[in-house]
This record gives C-alpha cells, sequence and structure tokens, in this order.
C-alpha cells in the first residue's frame, strides 16, 4: 500500500485540529459523566450479592496486592489484567474484543498535560532553584542520548535495521507511541526506512508503557532503602499547605473544569506553531502543557482566583482513565509476533533505564528522598510516557510520602526538554542512516 504525503498549510492545519477540539469537547461531556460517577460516589455499585463474590473480593484483593508490591497505580495493573483476559479469549477462539477510545484517550492525554503544566509556578522554579532545572536538562538530552546510541549498536550486533533499531530506543523509549508513529513515516518516507518502522515504533512504545510503569516502583524502593531516605513532613500538596482538608466543591469543579478545557483549546494553536518547525515533530499534549504553564503564571501575576483542589483532582482522574485506557486496549497476541530483534533491544533499554535512574539521576538530583521520587519519574518517561512519570512519582509519594518538587516541576520540566531535545536528535541522527 502507497501512503502520500502532502504539504498542510498552517491555516489547514489550525483548522483539522479544531476540528478534532471539537470532537473531543462533544466527548467530554461522557468523559465527565463516566468520571462523575466512578470517582465522585461514596459506595461502589455492584448487583445484589455480588460485592460478597469470591470473583469480585479475589480480584481486588489481587489488585491491591500488586499494587503495593510493584508500587503501580491501580489502573496499570487492572488494565493489564483485562489485555490479558481479552488475550485469552480472543487466543481461544471464542470471542474477540476489539475498542475505540482514541477520542476520549487523547482527551484524557491532553487534560493532563495541561494540568500538568498549570502546576509548573515560576515561583516553585525559584524555589528549587536553576541548578537544578540545569541538571534535569542535562540527564534528559544524555539519556535520550544513550538510548539512540546503544539502539544502534545494538542493532548492529543483532542484524537489525538502523532506523527500527532507532524505532525501538529513544523515539519509543523517551518519546512514546506518539513520537514513534510520528517518526514512522518520516523514516520510511524521507530515509529510506523499511516499511515496517512505524509498526515497530508503536509496538515497542506499547511495551514501554509496560516497562516504564514496571520498573519505576522498584526502582525508587531500592534507592530509599539502601540510603535509607525519608520525606520531609513539613513537605505537603500545595493544597494542603494550610493544614485543612480541601473538600471538592461541585461548583467549583464546574468552574475549573471549564477552565481546564478552554487552555486545551487554547494549547492547539501553540501545538501547531510548534509542528511547522521543519524536521521537528511535536506531540499535540506538548501545545496543552504550555498552554497550562503560561496561564498559571499569568493568572498569579494578575491575581486571577484558582482552585488548586479542583485542577488536581481532575489531574489525577483523567492520568488514571487514561493509563487504564492505554493498557487495556494492548492486543497482546499482535505483539506476540513482533519479538526476537525488537525484544533484544527493549530488554537492553530497561536495564539502560534502570542503571541510569540509579547511577545517573540519582547522584544529579541530589541523593536524597525527592531524587528517587524523580528517579522513578525518569524510568516513567525514559521508558514510557509523560503520564507513567507521574503515575511513577504518585505511586512512590503515596506510600513513602510528599515531595513537592518532584511531584511539579520535575515530569512537566523533563517532558518539556525531552519533547525538544528528542526530534532533532533524532532528526539529526536518522540522516546518518538516509540510504
Amino acid at each position: 500500500m502507497m501512503i502520500k504525503f502532502q504539504e498542510v498549510s498552517m491555516k489547514e492545519k489550525v483548522k483539522q485540529t479544531m476540528g478534532g477540539l471539537h470532537k473531543s469537547v462533544r466527548a467530554a461531556g461522557v468523559g465527565l459523566s463516566t468520571l462523575a460517577a466512578s470517582f465522585f460516589m461514596s459506595a461502589p455499585a455492584y448487583a445484589a450479592g455480588v460485592e460478597d463474590s469470591q470473583i469480585v473480593t479475589g480480584t481486588e484483593q489481587l489488585i491491591g496486592d500488586l499494587t503495593t508490591w510493584l508500587m503501580v497505580l491501580a489502573p496499570v495493573v487492572s488494565g493489564l489484567l483485562f489485555s490479558i483476559v481479552v488475550a485469552i479469549l480472543k487466543g481461544s477462539g471464542l470471542i474477540a474484543i476489539s475498542f475505540n477510545v482514541s477520542t476520549i484517550q487523547d482527551l484524557c492525554q491532553n487534560i493532563f498535560f495541561m494540568c500538568v503544566g498549570f502546576g509548573f509556578s515560576w515561583k516553585l522554579i525559584r524555589h528549587a532553584g536553576g541548578k537544578l532545572c540545569l541538571k534535569i536538562a542535562i540527564a534528559a538530552c544524555l539519556l535520550i542520548t544513550l538510548q539512540d546510541v546503544l539502539g544502534v549498536l545494538v542493532g548492529q550486533l543483532i542484524g537489525l535495521n538502523p532506523f527500527l533499531a532507532l524505532q525501538c530506543s529513544s523515539s519509543a523509549m523517551s518519546g512514546g507511541v506518539g513520537t514513534a508513529a510520528s517518526f514512522g513515516p518520516i523514516f520510511i518516507e524521507k530515509m529510506g526506512a523499511p516499511e515496517s518502522a512505524t509498526a515497530v515504533g508503536v509496538t515497542a512504545g506499547t511495551l514501554g508503557n509496560v516497562m516504564g510503569s514496571l520498573i519505576g516502583g522498584p526502582v525508587a524502593a531500592f534507592l530509599i532503602s539502601r540510603h535509607g531516605l525519608k520525606s520531609d513532613p513539613n513537605d505537603k500538596p500545595e493544597s494542603a499547605v494550610d493544614g485543612k482538608i480541601n473538600e471538592l466543591s461541585n461548583s467549583r469543579m464546574v468552574s475549573m473544569f471549564g477552565m481546564v478545557l478552554l487552555l486545551c483549546a487554547l494549547g492547539m494553536p501553540i501545538y501547531c506553531i510548534l509542528d511547522n518547525i521543519p524536521m521537528i515533530e511535536m506531540p499535540k499534549f506538548i501545545g496543552c502543557l504550555f498552554a497550562g504553564a503560561i496561564a498559571r503564571n499569568v493568572m498569579e501575576a494578575l491575581n486571577i482566583k484558582f482552585y488548586t483542589p479542583e485542577v488536581d483532582a481532575i489531574e489525577h482522574m483523567f492520568l488514571e482513565l487514561y493509563l487504564a485506557l492505554v493498557l487495556m486496549t494492548i492486543d497482546i497476541t499482535a505483539l506476540a509476533g513482533v519479538a526476537g530483534q525488537m525484544g533484544v533491544i527493549l530488554l537492553v533499554q530497561a536495564v539502560l533505564m534502570a542503571v541510569f535512574a540509579i547511577f545517573v539521576s540519582f547522584n544529579m538530583f541530589g541523593r536524597d528522598y525527592g531524587a528517587a521520587v524523580m528517579a522513578a519519574g525518569n524510568c516513567g518517561w525514559g521508558c514510557g510516557s509523560g503520564p507513567n512519570a507521574v503515575a511513577n512519582e504518585k505511586a512512590v509519594m503515596d506510600q513513602y510520602g510528599w515531595h513537592n518538587v518532584a511531584w511539579v516541576l520535575y515530569p512537566s520540566f523533563a517532558v518539556i526538554i525531552d519533547d525538544i531535545y528528542n526530534p532533532i536528535f533524532l532528526s539529526l541522527f536518522g540522516s546518518i542512516f538516509a540510504a
């Protein structure tokens, strides 16, 4: 099959993006209703007598045990368990189940990153210090470079095409599924890569999401245990600084959700501008992240009122829904046929990520509790995606305690550096192997 690509003008790209946004906004009604039902009801809804059945109680216990043991969020475990069940049903020939969740999945991702960006306050950067920000940037660029160089070297040893090796390296690992899917056509059409480059990258990115979710927690637990680290009891979430329990308000929640949707819409023109930079591919959520960061600092400068607890609640809801949607829709039966050489490189990438987090990230970020939390976040985005970084950090902090700089500064700042440096380096490094 031949795929033709056409140059799209700035005006047409904005029009296309706005059309996609309209679909996302329509889906928001359904999504918000689902979230409200699942997160704000005080008791779970079961059929009569089902809540006491061994299946329900056993599944809840299994998810709870695995969540504690691996230090990952419950949607990661439940999503993987669900995808395994679906694969077994499909493999047995009983029934084949497929999902079309792309619209609501993109909506969840964009809203989540907007909320992450909204927590990116200049006041916090001044508090954290410029040195830490510089170290985060250096570590991110170093990791991306090592992933690509090591991936290509291992690919040459096992006879894998260098572009397929790159698609299993920073394209899928640090970049995630979106970057891998974007660079597949670029490698194929402009650099002479095999036709399977896109499929390999998307598969590697999917597996990377799983790897990133599973590596981060154990790495942080190892560092915390080995160095006897503890969280600062005075370091609390922004919404809990005053020591009071902030109850969520329906009116404030609706107000903040409207603000979130508006800022996501404002993020689309930012994405269009960034995406028109030659030879550089930008994911849509980066526009939302920038929009959130800009809006937060403008609102603080102009003393415009906003409600942090409600924004935090929206952020957590859409993160967990996004992770569940991604992991429960993995087609394990399709991944089974893409083993061999790709599996070797992914295994090497997983080892590199764990070693890098323990010996480089932890030491560069200060060798304290916050550094351990950020190392878990590094495993998340370095082997999967930005949401994985936040999910890993949240799982660690739920068990060991809060760290404000690691939560607010690290994921958003590291992802910004990643989404700027990774496409540039992939474009330049890939050109070396162009036919």
